[in-house]
């Protein structure tokens, strides 16, 4: 039996799955307005309340599209979160210019504003210090100061720091007190980076975690050459062990994508699952596989060949 996790230090609570909106401030590829907007509407009809966001998305053009599609009226008051340390600066045309990073008290207010402007918002529910992974003496020094201030006056809820790399995250949230951590891409079926300090430490310390990039960068959702793995063409052997998996799974009648979304909330640590769509139909489908019945005989098999670490499965069953 494991010992009893830490309360939550979040005054909400999230929900299992949110939606990611890079796609929306067009990664990969450009979406129209309304697809994004039947993007949004397919997210209130599938009940899904939190949306995770940043001004790095499409240089403003998520938030923008959050603001101004989202529904307030679909349904339960959305969870807002956003990023900061990174300012966005226009070219005299109005059109996207540079992206320059600022950890600045006074960086770190503007970036909030602007986003509150494109939101339509006067506050938001979570605000990410955004990959600072190399600048450690500007966070310590200004930027944390800052981001706890702006809890402190409401203009945000809650603090934290969103990164790709559990390492640095791992640091970070042992240093400060903060309320949740967002890990990109080191949880997944794939890869268990952020198993060995991260969780540990926010199981320990009631810091909820937020996990982004279940599949990946899409090899997860479809295991084919053309797949992107990491924002990168998929390496021959990682292709083989992503169509491994997905066998495993197709022996139990499961979605690969079933279970590259439902393993990280097999920690107990895990609060919430962010899924970046650019569709309607991704929606519809991501929804209907975070509640895909998994048994428990197939998270034994991927276990047993090494997609699933044994001391998820103890701790799940203690």
């Amino acid at each position: 039996m494991t010992d009893r996790p830490a309360a939550k230090r979040l005054p909400f609570t999230l929900p299992r799955i949110g939606l990611g909106t890079a796609p929306l401030g067009g990664l990969f590829e450009d979406v129209a307005d309304e697809e994004a907007a039947a993007t949004l509407k397919a997210a209130a009809e599938a009940g899904i309340t939190y949306f995770d966001t940043a001004p790095r998305y499409g240089h403003g053009l998520a938030e923008q599209r959050l603001g101004r599609l989202l529904d307030p009226s679909a349904g339960p008051a959305p969870l807002i979160s956003t990023k900061t340390g990174w300012l966005l600066r226009p070219r005299p045309d109005g059109s996207p210019g540079e992206v320059i990073t600022d950890w600045t008290e006074r960086g770190i207010r503007e970036s909030l504003e602007s986003s509150l402007t494109r939101l339509g918002r006067s506050s938001v529910d979570i605000l990410y210090l955004h990959d600072p992974d190399n600048y450690p003496e500007e966070i310590r020094r200004t930027a944390y100061p800052a981001v706890r201030r702006l809890r402190d006056e409401g203009l945000v809820r809650a603090i934290g720091f969103g990164m790709n790399h559990s390492g640095p995250l791992a640091s970070y949230a042992a240093e400060f007190e903060v309320d949740v951590v967002l890990i990109a891409g080191r949880l997944s079926l794939l890869d268990h980076e952020a198993l060995t300090t991260l969780l540990p430490l926010c199981a320990e310390t009631g810091t909820s975690v937020v996990v982004g990039g279940v599949f990946n960068t899409g090899l997860l959702a479809d295991p084919n050459p053309g797949a992107m793995f990491n924002y990168r063409p998929v390496p021959a052997q990682t292709l083989e062990r992503a169509r491994e998996c997905r066998a495993l799974c197709d022996a139990y009648g499961v979605p690969l994508a079933a279970a590259a979304i439902q393993f990280p909330l097999l920690h107990a640590a895990v609060d919430s699952v962010v899924l970046g769509c650019r569709s309607a139909a991704e929606v519809t489908a991501n929804a209907a596989n975070a509640r895909f019945p998994v048994p428990d005989e197939l998270w034994k098999e991927l276990a047993r060949a090494g997609f699933v670490p044994e001391q998820l499965l103890e701790e799940r069953a203690g």
